[in-house]
């Protein structure tokens, strides 16, 4: 199972990002995906989860800011992110929930 992520960038407060994680080696529409982050001198969290069958989750840090969603044609799981704060920068990693297979992470940071 391989996750490439992108998407990731220098914004200011209040702007939007939209990050993407292209997957392989899995069905990946059977798959329950994830965003996670771990900002400098933090433990990673979750931020948000979408199941095969498309419920989600989100941390309540991001609830009505952040959107996950996922193309499984493209097998690609998206975040989208907006009105983000300076406390949302960090690494963003997606995650094949059911293999536990990370992807190598992209650099959010939002200046104020």
């Amino acid at each position: 199972v391989q996750l490439q992520a992108s998407g990731g960038g220098l914004v200011q407060a209040g702007g939007s990002l939209r990050l993407s994680c292209a997957a392989s080696g899995s069905i990946f529409s059977i798959n329950d995906m994830g965003w996670y982050r771990q900002a400098p001198g933090k433990q990673r969290e979750v931020v948000a989860v979408i199941r095969s069958g498309g419920g989600t989750s989100y941390a309540d840090s991001v609830k009505g800011r952040f959107t996950i969603s996922r193309d499984n044609a493209k097998n690609t799981v998206y975040l989208q992110m907006n009105s983000l704060k300076p406390e949302d920068t960090a690494v963003y990693y997606c995650r094949n929930v059911d293999y536990n297979a990370w992807g190598q992470g992209t650099l959010v940071t939002v200046s104020s």
